[in-house]
């Protein structure tokens, strides 16, 4: 057995894991570009992908194995530590908005926006998990703020602005946790240490895109086999991600009903099509047949029209207008007509649209191997950028004693390290348990939920903020929050230990023993002792509105979001009523709200109910609302100044 030599540090291996095969480099810097040494392909030989995701993991590390041989015996080096990327057309995009009310008219401040953009993030990955049928672990790649409010006026930016309701909402791209431990668990099997880890779409961007260009608004469309993975840039740094569920096969597939031939064969017609010759070919019953070669153009103008408009669609959804110049990369970027399609559905000079390869001298060369290659841009870019420190795992960074998984280039935060390790927005601040408001013959007490535990926050053994920027080599520490218990009570807790009497609640007997809801009102009957008294008792134990203690400066505290400014309900104390038999018909106005039947006595003064005097009773943490609330009186938007009337069907909801 040949002596190998053991892999130097500044050797890069990269390996770019396709639907259709794997591709293999080895390189080093040199003088700030990738030497690239030596370049391997090894096709699979059935499905072990399914549109880029690993599907047969024991297959896959087959053939990583086989590349890896095949440079290892030509290069005389043993190669095992490998860089990666995750596939982009697994990345998830979700939208999610955040509102935050201050107690008063303020300047904006730095944590602040890094608390309602962390606000938007949490809703978008609840929305995802929303869609999703069992809970599922996901990794934030990235996120762009498509949209600032304060006091509902559009701002750019909201730092250092003056304003009391500010509202963000952000797009935010995320990758599921099982496509990323496939990965690694891939790599391990095929006997090879993951060394840097970065996204496909960023990679292709790195070939084909330098990073002196990224100030202008560039987009990178890498057309694989299944699926068209879509990067964007601009002001220096890679802003959205996209894919298209469109790609090469599409083409291929029209070929085979088409012409009646094979996938492998089908395959070859496609890629020959620039040649512009007749093409002869074996279909599937056997007979050679010769076509003109317009003939197969014209069998695939309605799939290409298909993947053309489908790339400009998603880049104006990740742009929202045309970029200033777009390249195509990847196989699929060879495809006949597809460039000047492309330019005609974007509305761009065709000048503007380019394939991918021109570029990839700025930031890499090699001896005896054309690298020009539009098919290369994902393995290049692999190696390009773990090669010249392109990427944030390039250098390393510990959370909880492991290396953290990161995908974005530029500074990072804490706030941002923890959403792309999987941790939530609730993981960070926690959240306050529900209080729980009832009304006791006449008077609105408030019992608090339990305030949450904060998070713990270190870096290099000192207390840290959110918004902390971590560096190179840096150790995080963290302890999730804990989220406080919601209050929760039964009557007789409540009433007292030595309330013996009768006690109607919402108008029905209940046992001491019923669980009390927000809203209830309770009325007491034929007491047994003074109730005066056992409410004193009950209050000693029952805190009622006291401030939540403040949250420590390691995790910055959540703001609470209240409703728009409006009269306070009137808390209206009366004589507690005689014991007398309760009638059969009770007065007072009954409603329903929020599906529940609810009884409420005529106010002594004669004014009617307000929705506003419903809000207690509505159920909702006023102290931590996740988005507006919608009021609905008999079906219809309504405000808090609303009157309520008997019958009237009432919605009090967080939407």
């Amino acid at each position: 057995m040949a002596e190998y030599k053991a892999q130097e540090q500044d050797m890069i291996f990269a390996l770019d894991i396709g639907t259709r095969s794997i591709v293999g480099v080895v390189g080093r810097p040199v003088g700030g570009r990738l030497k690239v040494l030596d370049i391997e392909m090894a096709e699979h030989g059935s499905r072990a992908m399914l549109d880029g995701q690993i599907d047969n993991i024991q297959q896959v590390a087959a053939l990583a194995r086989v590349v890896t041989d095949r440079l290892e015996g030509r290069l005389g080096i043993r190669l095992e530590r490998v860089s990666v990327a995750a596939a982009g057309r697994a990345l998830r995009t979700q939208s999610g908005s955040f509102v935050m009310d201050l107690p008063q008219k303020q300047s904006i401040s730095a944590e602040q926006v890094s608390r309602l953009e962390a606000g938007a993030l949490s809703a978008a990955e609840e929305a995802l998990q929303m869609e999703e049928e069992t809970r599922r672990q996901f990794f934030m790649v990235g996120y762009t703020v498509a949209q600032y409010r304060l006091d509902n006026y559009p701002l750019a930016t909201l730092l250092n602005h003056n304003g009391q309701r500010a509202e963000a909402e952000v797009v935010a791209t995320f990758l599921p946790g099982e496509v990323v431990e496939s990965l690694y668990t891939a790599m391990r099997a095929a006997g090879l240490q993951v060394a840097s880890l970065t996204l496909e779409p960023i990679a292709a961007m790195n070939a084909a895109i330098p990073a002196e260009l990224r100030l202008l608004n560039l987009a990178l469309v890498d057309i694989g086999a299944g699926t068209t993975d879509i990067a964007v840039c601009r002001d220096g740094s890679v802003v959205g991600y996209t894919m298209a569920t469109i790609a090469g096969d599409e083409i291929t597939e029209a070929l085979m009903r088409a012409f009646l031939v094979d996938f492998q064969t089908a395959e070859t017609m496609k890629r020959t099509l620039h040649a512009g010759e007749d093409m002869t070919y074996t279909d599937i019953l056997g007979m050679e047949n010769t076509t003109p070669c317009q003939e197969v153009r014209a069998a695939i103008e309605e799939p290409l029209g298909r993947l053309a408009e489908a790339i400009a669609q998603r880049v104006t959804e990740v742009n929202t207008v045309a970029p200033s110049a777009l390249f195509l990369a990847g196989g699929g970027s060879k495809l006949d007509g597809l460039r000047e399609r492309v330019a005609k559905c974007l509305g761009m000079d065709e000048r503007r649209v380019a394939t991918a390869g021109s570029n990839y001298n700025k930031s890499a060369f090699a001896d005896g191997l054309n690298l020009e290659n539009p098919e290369y841009a994902t393995p290049l870019g692999i190696a390009i950028s773990a090669g010249l420190g392109l990427l944030n795992d390039s250098y390393v960074i510990i959370l909880n004693g492991e290396k953290a998984k990161l995908f974005r280039s530029g500074s990072l935060t804490l706030r941002d390290i923890l959403l792309m390790n999987g941790y939530t927005y609730a993981d960070m601040l926690g959240r306050t348990g529900k209080n729980l408001t009832v009304t006791v013959d006449g008077r609105r007490t408030h019992l608090r939920g339990e305030p949450a535990v904060p998070a713990v926050l270190m870096v290099n053994g000192e207390d840290a903020a959110l918004t902390t920027v971590v560096n190179a080599g840096d150790h995080i520490s963290f302890t999730p929050a804990r989220s406080g218990a919601d209050a929760a009570r039964t009557l007789g807790e409540l009433l007292g230990k030595g309330y013996s009497g009768r006690v109607l609640v919402n108008n029905r007997d209940v046992p001491l023993d019923t669980p009390l809801c927000s809203g209830d009102v309770i009325l007491t009957l034929e007491r047994g002792g003074s109730h005066g008294e056992q409410m004193e008792e009950a209050e000693a134990v029952l805190p009622l509105s006291d401030p939540l203690p403040p949250t420590p400066s390691s995790v910055p505290a959540e703001t609470p979001a209240a409703v728009p400014p409006s009269p306070p309900p009137t808390v209206e104390e009366t004589p507690p009523p005689a014991p007398v038999k309760p009638v059969e018909t009770p007065r007072g106005v009954q409603l329903i709200l929020n599906g529940a039947p609810l009884i409420l006595p005529e106010k002594e003064s004669g004014q009617p109910y307000y929705l506003m005097d419903l809000l207690e009773r509505s159920g909702l943490d006023f102290d931590h609302l996740e988005g507006p609330v919608r009021l609905t009186v008999n079906g219809r938007e309504s405000g808090f100044s609303q009157s309520v009337r008997s019958g009237d069907v009432v919605t009090i909801r967080c939407d």
